[in-house]
């Protein structure tokens, strides 16, 4: 296909902005063969007379983009016209084609949800670590993070979301969900996902967490009892769950007390895994805040954010590991 003037102008550019080095990494690394082959049993064919669909891996494109942007519908749509990088991330040549508009992906995003396709995302992805040698078995680590939800009553219903709930952290009240995930103790990438009110307590998902491999689970101290609970009754997995403050504080000074403190922090240590890919999803994916009512919409965005976040964790070993193959 003739390349466009636009198309050569972006070529020639001298400096490659964060943005296009940040969507020529994703772009590289996402098993987009495979998440097509994954979503095409589920997309329309267009048969009939009607206008056809716009091709699943364009859309697929457009909806990743989307997410590690954390743009709403019309706001992916505007940044397709606004920016060229992204434009060409998507495959769109507007000298030749309109942009797939807000309805389109709106369609898309709900087909996606109401088959539970982005479950089958998350999974092909971490297929493709597991084939990289990237997801091990032995231990977990569990966590959970609150997202928070608006609490404003001014639309049509004239109440707040009613599966969004109020929950006390610290001081200090939050109204939303919780994202509970499992977390691979020796990689760091994200196996499980739960979604729950921000009001259900972290310790009552653990055992939901696990995949049943595990001979270890890591947890923070919001996980205390967690062994004694009659649905981790299982003698397989050791649960290293963290001291809390006050009783590490009340530790004796004496080589009991100060193997104790060194034990902690080493497990402390290990359990920081857990926030990289939180991290990524509030910080560099701006997920801070649900995007949709009700917790099931919500519930499927977290599969695909917490999928591309292990491509954005495991991105230098996956570049490398195709360097290798390429050379």
């Amino acid at each position: 296909m003739q390349s466009s003037f636009t198309d050569l102008e972006y070529a020639a550019k001298k400096k490659l902005t964060r943005r296009d080095r940040f969507l020529a990494e994703i772009d590289a690394v996402t098993p987009w063969a495979a998440l097509v082959a994954e979503l095409e049993p589920f997309y329309p064919k267009g048969k009939g007379r009607g206008r056809p669909p716009i091709g699943l891996e364009r859309m697929l494109r457009m909806y990743v983009a989307q997410q590690c942007f954390g743009l709403s519908d019309e706001g992916i749509e505007d940044a397709v016209y606004d920016s060229q990088s992204i434009r060409r991330f998507v495959g769109i040549d507007l000298g030749r084609e309109g942009a797939p508009d807000a309805t389109t992906l709106l369609k898309f995003r709900r087909l996606l949800e109401a088959r539970e396709l982005t479950r089958g995302i998350f999974e092909v992805i971490n297929r493709q670590l597991a084939e990289k040698g990237l997801l091990m078995r032995e231990g977990t680590i569990v966590d959970a993070t609150l997202i928070a939800a608006p609490p404003s009553t001014k639309n049509g219903e004239k109440a707040r979301d009613p599966d969004m709930h109020q929950t006390k952290k610290g001081n200090q009240w939050y109204f939303g969900m919780k994202a509970h995930i499992g977390v691979d103790a020796d990689s760091g990438f994200v196996h499980t996902v739960l979604a729950t009110a921000a009001n259900v307590a972290d310790v009552t998902q653990a055992h939901a967490l696990l995949h049943g491999q595990e001979t270890v689970a890591f947890g923070d101290a919001g996980y205390q009892g967690v062994e004694k609970r009659e649905e981790n009754q299982t003698p397989d997995v050791d649960w290293q769950v963290a001291m809390k403050r006050g009783q590490r504080k009340a530790l004796p000074n004496n080589e009991y007390g100060r193997a104790l403190e060194v034990f902690e922090k080493a497990k402390a240590s290990l359990r920081a895994k857990v926030e990289h890919p939180f991290h990524v999803i509030k910080n560099l994916f701006k997920h801070r805040k649900t995007r949709y009512r009700g917790l099931p919409k919500n519930a499927a965005q977290l599969f695909t954010l917490f999928g591309l976040a292990n491509l954005m964790l495991a991105r230098r070993h996956l570049l490398a590991c195709d360097a290798q193959g390429a050379s």
